[in-house]
């Protein structure tokens, strides 16, 4: 990756004030996605919030969204909402190529995750490009 290409996401990936970018969003769940393919925030990328439900392993849509131009999509779920469980985030990532022209690999992203703390603050970010993705939990 270019040193010029690094410069340009180094603010979304290692911002200088997480509290600040974060003040605005009082979700205890927040992603970020990031197109590091162009070295941009992944906008305009459609996105849906689902819980599974523990006895029927069926899962259900909690909320759908859109990412911003930032590439966040703030308020996803409240903290009464937040409950212990599995949930998944389902990305639509040929979508979101497709508005560039482009095409991919991967039609679509889900993220599963277990929330054990509800009181915690739970961070899922996406980093894409068109043949990979990757995900971790932060902060």
């Amino acid at each position: 990756m270019s040193s010029n290409r690094l410069q340009q996401i180094q603010g979304h990936i290692l911002p200088g004030n997480k509290s600040l970018l974060m003040a605005g969003s009082s979700s205890p769940l927040s992603t970020h996605v990031l197109n590091t393919a162009m070295g941009v925030p992944g906008s305009n990328l459609a996105l849906s919030l689902y819980r599974q439900d523990p006895n029927t392993s069926t899962w259900h849509l909690i909320t759908t969204g859109t990412t911003n131009a930032d590439g966040r999509c703030p308020g996803l779920i409240t903290k009464d909402l937040f409950t212990p469980g599995v949930y998944r985030m389902h990305f639509e990532t040929a979508q979101y190529w497709a508005s560039m022209g482009e095409t991919s690999f991967y039609p679509y992203v889900q993220i599963v995750f277990a929330v054990n703390d509800p009181g915690q603050k739970y961070h899922i970010p996406l980093l894409l490009s068109r043949f990979s993705y990757s995900t971790y939990r932060g902060s």
